[in-house]
């Protein structure tokens, strides 16, 4: 350890140092001089610690960790693993009686023998005591000075106040005279944006402000520095640091005079002696520095607040305090009176406005059954044919409808009932097809209308009820189903809340139970474990293929599932998965609703989401639902669920307790925009108004985020102008993805083709790739929305045929686009293998980082 001898150098001329002020301390206290010896028998225990200290300190903080745990384990020591406190207490112990400096002796030779020095070090001791305490006595004489000046200020202010502020008043009414009438206004602008040059829009005119402040607002047209957060910013200059200048600059000026003419005589004579010159001015303004920021902030809030007709009348009032006062009075008291009118009438404006919301929206989502007889309710998992039962139940009446949560399941229920010999109609919004003699419709639960009376009306999927943005279609059907029987068919999780909602109606309860026990694997699933009826589940459109593209690569027959595959196309994957012409099934969670299907096994390849605003984890009513495809009686006996990480948390979520949901999702109904257009006419005002109603206890608000979003494009225009607030509302509302650009752009053309009586504007048919097929796809199905909207029905027809012409293209792309399909970096488009976990490959990531590190270093 070479740092040893010079930190132990260090360390005792440091010593040496502080008993020399020691002794110092001790000597200036004494008024006559003390023997060395007399010292030493009151400082001794000081003098015999100060070294311990000193050294102890500094070989603590010089000597590295590492080298405290080499010197320690030379010493025999274990420091592995040993906390640095308890090293840092080791080491000090071992170094306390490392060569111990002899202070006692030092001094000794110093002192003992020295009289004179010690006579010399006591009358420079003593000298330097008796000048330190008479700075401190004209200190404490000074700050008492100061405090009896400052206590004399606030009785001036204090007396004077009412005085001062009606000169500032007075100033701040000529000052706004001669910038009414010689200024010129500018538009509105970002004070920082110096690059834009300002507009002018002419004089000023005071019918256009209330009170001072909102006039402080408008700009002067010049350019200053202001202070943000420490930092100086040039930026456009607004009045209102023009007139906070006046008024502070007229008050640090007239205080000062109003100061320097009260202030008792004697202290000024006691300042000059402390101080050694004269009390001026300049010295009053640092006294009173924070008494004035304080004036300064009070006056100023108390201008803004003036109204500015007030302060115009005043101008041309010669000064007269008495005169002031009055005006000033009276003026306080016409502004509490107005002010109090207008909060009464902001208090009748808001008991009126709350009225109008009652009657406009609370009136509509209170639960009340309606109509139906009977309900039946099956409440159960996944899987346990709860829709079997409930369809049973329709087919065999003489009139029923099944209303779907998805366009595929109503169709899928239209084929099977005419199938099975009962004619059944089918009406999703983007297709009607009317079968002869049908007394049955298929249909989304979008296109229920409670006014169609049905012997049975089957609900599937009524949890749905929590849907913040389509719950309130299931909310509708429920409680106005308009049949003597009404199926509802649901998860456990919404037992309580259906219950609730139908009261004290007739009710049914069928709980289901699966026959089918699902096994959670054990070990994590690797794509070489992939068997016959497995269904593998991720959470794109774009893993789906990369997985299916993987699979066949490697010999596996694919069918595939996800969102945006036209139903037609995802009934035809469906059927070659059922009919045993594919081994595994890739899916989306667009598997877990309505798709009963022979799974062996269902693989979950990621255990979150993307679900529009964050990636998140699933939830335990998500993992149930996908998982509970598992299994088929007399095929499949048991359900098996894999995972490829996390098995034992996913585990949990499948087998957690349902939670019951407790609200239910309300919407705008007709009846909502008949009471609306007593009093508005556009939905500017209805999307604010629907801002302001408070849900009910039990309810949430759908968001209408989409509605806004696309009538923002058309507010103010002739679509806005020349349609009536419920047929704008209605075409808003359509059902299509508003994500996708050339989808609104598309809706946007028509709507003006409506407007203008022109032939809607046919979809852009494009087909170089399969993405450009799903698209053209989803543009003939916003066609056909309008088409069936406005009722043009035989139009329709043929747009349905070229849509399942489309599908049918899809279906066929699906089998070769993927074939060759591989994982690319996004950054380089490098081959990346399967497994790798990322979009880009390992070499961008880095380049990536190092630029990073260097943007940072700079």
């Amino acid at each position: 350890m070479n740092q040893l001898e010079q930190i132990y150098n260090n360390a005792a001329e440091h010593t040496k140092i502080k008993i020399l002020e020691d002794a110092d301390r001790y000597l200036g206290s004494k008024e006559s001089m003390p023997s060395y010896k007399e010292y030493l028998s009151e400082r001794f225990h000081y003098i015999d610690q100060i070294w311990v200290n000193v050294w102890l300190n500094k070989i603590t903080a010089k000597i590295s960790k590492h080298e405290k745990k080499k010197y320690l384990s030379e010493k025999g020591y274990d420091t592995e693993n040993v906390d640095r406190k308890i090293i840092n207490h080791l080491f000090r112990t071992e170094m306390r009686d490392y060569q111990p400096f002899n202070s006692l002796d030092w001094l000794n030779d110093l002192f003992e023998n020295n009289n004179e020095a010690w006579a010399g070090r006591y009358e420079n001791a003593r000298a330097h005591y008796l000048h330190k305490a008479e700075e401190e006595r004209l200190q404490r004489k000074k700050y008492r000075i100061r405090e009896d000046i400052e206590k004399n200020i606030d009785e001036i202010i204090e007396r004077d106040y009412s005085l001062l502020y009606l000169h500032v008043r007075h100033m701040a009414s000529k000052q706004l005279v001669s910038d009414f009438r010689n200024k010129i206004r500018y538009q509105k602008a970002a004070t920082f944006a110096l690059e834009e040059k300002l507009e002018e829009t002419g004089s000023f005119d005071a019918g256009d402000y209330t009170v001072m402040g909102e006039f402080l607002d408008e700009l002067t047209g010049n350019i200053h520095k202001a202070l943000y957060g420490g930092k100086g910013y040039f930026e456009y200059e607004a009045y209102y640091y023009v007139y906070k200048n006046h008024i502070s600059g007229f008050l640090s000026d007239s205080l000062q005079s109003l100061v320097l003419q009260n202030l008792p005589h004697h202290l000024f004579e006691e300042y000059e002696e402390a101080y050694q010159k004269p009390l001026t001015g300049k010295s009053v303004k640092k006294l009173m520095a924070h008494t004035l920021q304080d004036l300064d902030e009070s006056f100023f809030e108390s201008i803004q607040e003036e109204y500015i007709e007030d302060l115009l009348r005043l101008a041309d009032i010669p000064f007269d305090p008495e005169v002031h006062k009055d005006l000033l009075e009276k003026d306080i008291a016409d502004r509490e009176r107005k002010i109090a009118e207008e909060l009464a009438e902001q208090q009748r404006k808001k008991e009126e406005e709350e009225r109008m919301l009652e009657y406009i929206f609370g009136q509509e989502y209170s639960p009340s059954v309606e109509r139906a007889k009977r309900y039946v309710l099956h409440i159960g998992e996944t899987n346990t044919g709860k829709t079997h039962h409930a369809l049973e139940g329709m087919k065999s009446a003489q009139s029923g409808m099944y209303l779907a949560p998805l366009r595929l399941l109503a169709l899928e229920v239209y084929d099977k009932l005419n199938r099975e010999g009962i004619p059944c109609s089918l009406k999703t919004g983007e297709e009607e097809k009317a079968v002869a003699g049908s007394e049955h419709l298929s249909s989304t639960v979008e296109m229920f209308y409670e006014k169609d009376y049905y012997d049975v009306i089957v609900i599937d999927e009524a949890q749905m009820i929590t849907d913040k943005d389509r719950g309130f279609s299931w909310y509708k059907a429920i409680t106005k189903a308009n049949a003597n029987e009404v199926h509802i068919i649901g998860s456990r999780s919404a037992k309580s809340m259906m219950l609730q909602l139908l009261g004290e109606a007739d009710i049914e309860l069928n709980e289901y139970s699966r026959d089918i026990p699902l096994e959670v694997e054990a070990k994590e699933f690797k794509f070489s474990h992939v068997r016959k009826g497995d269904a593998l589940i991720c959470f794109s459109r774009k893993r789906v293929l990369e997985t299916a593209s993987r699979l066949q690569q490697e010999g596996h027959s694919v069918s595939m599932i996800y969102g945006a595959m036209p139903p037609e196309t995802r009934k035809k994957q469906v059927q070659r998965f059922t009919k045993g012409e594919t081994s595994v099934i890739v899916s989306t969670d667009a598997i877990g609703m309505g798709l009963n299907l022979p799974i062996r096994r269902i693989v979950f390849l990621e255990n979150d989401k993307f679900d529009g605003t964050k990636r998140r984890t699933l939830t335990s009513q998500e993992v149930k639902q996908i998982a509970g495809r598992a299994g088929r009686k007399g095929l499949y006996n048991i359900g098996k669920v894999a995972f490829t990480k996390d098995i034992k948390r996913m585990k949990a979520l499948l087998e957690m307790e349902d939670a019951p949901v407790h609200s239910f999702a309300i919407a705008p109904t007709n009846t909502v925009f008949e009471r609306f257009q007593r009093y508005y006419r556009d939905l500017g005002s209805f999307f604010e108004l629907w801002d302001k109603f408070e849900s009910p206890r039990g309810t949430k608000k759908a968001a209408l985020t989409e509605e806004r979003d696309l009538y923002e494009r058309i507010r103010g225009t002739e679509i806005e102008a020349k349609l009536g607030l419920m047929d704008l509302y209605g075409f808003l509302h359509l059902p299509f993805s508003k994500k996708e650009h050339d989808l609104v752009r598309q809706w946007e053309e028509t709507m003006y083709a409506i407007i203008d009586g022109e032939e809607l504007p046919e979809p852009r048919i494009k087909n170089r790739n399969l993405e450009e097929l799903e698209l053209t796809y989803k543009a003939i199905g916003l066609h056909l929305l309008f088409l069936y909207r406005l009722e043009q029905r035989t139009e329709a027809l043929y747009w349905e045929r070229l849509r399942e012409e489309i599908s049918d293209h899809v279906h066929e792309r699906l089998k070769t686009d993927i074939k060759e399909l591989s994982r690319k970096c996004r950054k380089c488009g490098k081959k990346l293998p399967w497994e790798h976990e990322y979009q880009i490959c390992d070499e961008c990531h880095s380049s990536r980082s190092r630029r990073r590190y260097n943007y940072y270093r700079r």
